[in-house]
């Protein structure tokens, strides 16, 4: 790279990203075209986050509602955008308040207007015509706010050269996108190697890859789609310009939580209803000790302790690996990471003590046969296994029960309905209606899943002028089939996780210090506090032998593995013994195989005294 740029590039994440966090999508696309190796004459990169802005202006509590609310907050830029259709897209928002409990949190009219005034302040406060290319990051909920801004700046800079990018730009949504909105670029899948190419393109002509959609000439005529064969040419993510805009947007300043990437992709891959990975061609990740290496000199760069992985799954092995070495290296680290119902018992015991202490799990069904047909590979009791043994490490575990998937039947909802007994102890999940994501399995093979007809959705049709949406491909789908008789039945799982919930709330004592059910061993007898949903107390004391299968039950086993670790005890007595534990719900069975749920109320997992 020469001192004196001749390329700029301006690369923008507009609103709903979480404010605390700088957009990992900017940092690594800034630190990966500044490697030296890259062939693109005098580049130099500024990254934008005006969602920074816009937290300061709403407040903290209000931008992190609307920011989680994807058909709210996407309502809001949509007024702005088509101001026509304005009052539809106040409608969905005030019915997302309503249904929220959130009637009086802001005003609308008055959002609605502090964002356009926003809005088009901070288009003026840049100089745009020094840069040689914008490029504009299109992830969850950024599409109608990305989409004003644009629309905006191509009335201030008719000749500005536009790029779009991120898991909202797919190929079938590219040239809607570039012909309906005057984007002169859409870049679809991975960004980095792409976005090279396009501003090498642009400062000396190379030829653009097929996976970059431009306006009014159609696709490139490279491969189909460029993305890094191998996550070791990453470079550390570069938040700098985040920091310097925080201490501008929060003078007071906050801690941040900086976004880490260990991995690209899902190594499962296979759940029926995600369409998380279509922008990725398999999985791909770093190994732990380039993984320790970024961490080390993000710290030391930004005097941050935590952090939060974007992966979809962690890499199993090699995040082992990563928290091990935490544990044992100087650095009180604390990270927030999705990974599966199979890292439990001791893996996650080693991710803990690395650090981990929040947790997303892909729970989605207390129902055998849901997690059959979600093609989850993983059994109820599994879910309820990681769950236990989260609350006992001290993991905040976040999960969500999908409802109303297309043909389940009473059956799966009565069971969904008991097992959730079994799950009460644990923290409260959060109920997530089920939507048909564009090229998730069920949208590619909608018949196998008693799907009719695939249509906008209902929300769409309030964001969007009819015009529009009619040529413009989106991400969330809605669908013909029995979505109405789905949601009436599935309303009383509705109401029991919200009384789960609720429950939880109001008993105002820490889980992780205070379980609900947990216990104490004596070596030669345990004994089990039961805090049930009416508000009991029951105690249960196991002596002997039936402490000792109690034990044996921390793991997951089956009756046969039990009988022969017990050879005295006969096939009825350990049936009837087993019977009892799952009838009182201090244990949970599935196909012959028994988990004991109580966790072990220690003196150094739990608070003292409980019992």
């Amino acid at each position: 790279m020469t001192t004196s740029p001749s390329f700029s590039l301006a690369l923008v994440s507009m609103p709903w990203p979480a404010f605390n966090r700088p957009s990992v999508q900017l940092g690594s696309l800034k630190s990966y075209l500044a490697q030296d190796e890259i062939d693109t004459p005098s580049l130099s990169v500024h990254c934008f986050h005006p969602y920074l802005e816009v937290a300061q202006l709403l407040g903290e509590e209000v931008y992190q509602w609307l920011a989680s609310e994807v058909w709210v907050c996407e309502a809001l830029y949509s007024a702005i955008l088509f101001p026509d259709n304005s009052q539809s897209a106040i409608a969905l928002i005030e019915q997302g308040l309503i249904s929220a409990g959130k009637k009086n949190l802001f005003d609308i009219p008055a959002t609605i207007a502090l964002l356009d005034d926003h809005l088009e302040r901070w288009l003026h406060s840049i100089i745009w015509e020094k840069f040689s290319l914008v490029g504009f990051s299109i992830c969850l909920n950024q599409l109608l706010a990305t989409l004003a801004a644009i629309k905006r700046l191509r009335k201030l800079y008719p000749a500005l050269p536009i790029a779009v990018g991120g898991s909202s730009c797919t190929p079938v949504a590219a040239p809607a996108l570039a012909d309906l909105f005057a984007i002169n670029y859409v870049v679809c899948g991975e960004g980095e190697e792409a976005l090279h190419h396009l501003c090498s393109h642009m400062d000396n002509k190379r030829a653009l890859p097929a996976s970059i959609y431009v306006r009014e000439q159609g696709w490139g005529t490279g491969k189909q789609r460029l993305q890094l064969q191998s996550l070791s040419s990453l470079p550390c993510p570069d938040y700098d310009d985040y920091f310097a805009q925080l201490k501008t947007s929060f003078p007071g300043g906050f801690r941040p939580v900086l976004p880490i990437e260990f991995s690209r992709g899902c190594w499962w891959g296979k759940c029926s209803f995600c369409n998380l990975n279509i922008q990725w061609q398999g999985y791909r990740f770093k190994k732990a000790e380039q993984m320790y290496i970024e961490l080390t000199e993000l710290r030391k760069r930004y005097s941050c302790l935590d952090y939060t992985f974007t992966d979809n799954a962690l890499p199993v092995r090699d995040s082992l690996e990563f928290f091990d070495r935490c544990a044992n290296e100087p650095g009180d680290y604390r990270f927030f990471a999705e990974i599966r119902a199979s890292q439990r018992g001791s893996e996650l015991a080693r991710l803990q003590q690395g650090g981990l202490d929040a947790i997303q799990v892909g729970i989605e069904a207390f129902s055998t046969s849901l997690l059959q047909r979600f093609n989850k590979g993983m059994r109820v009791i599994d879910n309820l296994a990681i769950m236990r043994d989260a609350l006992s490490c001290g993991v905040v575990l976040d999960g969500n029960l999908i409802i109303a998937f297309p043909g389940s039947s009473d059956e799966e909802i009565a069971e969904t309905m008991t097992n959730l007994d079994f799950a009460f102890p644990f923290h409260p999940l959060t109920t997530a209606t089920f939507f048909l994501g564009a090229g998730s399995p069920v949208d590619c093979q909608p018949a196998e899943f008693g799907i009719l007809a695939r249509l906008a959705h209902p929300a769409n049709k309030k964001l969007f002028p009819g015009q529009i949406l009619a040529s413009f491909p989106q991400l969330i789908k809605g669908y013909r089939g029995d979505r109405q008789q789905q949601k009436q039945k599935w309303q009383q799982v509705t109401k029991k996780v919200m009384a789960w919930q609720e429950y939880h709330q109001q008993r105002g004592r820490d889980i992780y210090r205070h379980p609900l059910l947990s216990f104490r061993d004596g070596n030669d007898f345990i004994d089990i506090r039961q805090e049930c949903p009416d508000g009991r107390v029951l105690r249960h004391r196991l002596e002997g032998t039936s402490r000792r299968i109690y034990l044996s039950c921390l793991d997951i086993i089956n009756i046969e593995h039990l009988l022969k670790r017990f050879p005295r005890i006969r096939l009825a007595v350990m049936e009837n013994f087993l019977a009892s534990m799952v009838s009182k719900r201090l244990m949970f069975s599935e196909n012959n195989h028994y988990l004991a749920l109580a966790v072990h109320n220690s003196n150094t997992n739990c608070a003292r005294g409980v019992l």
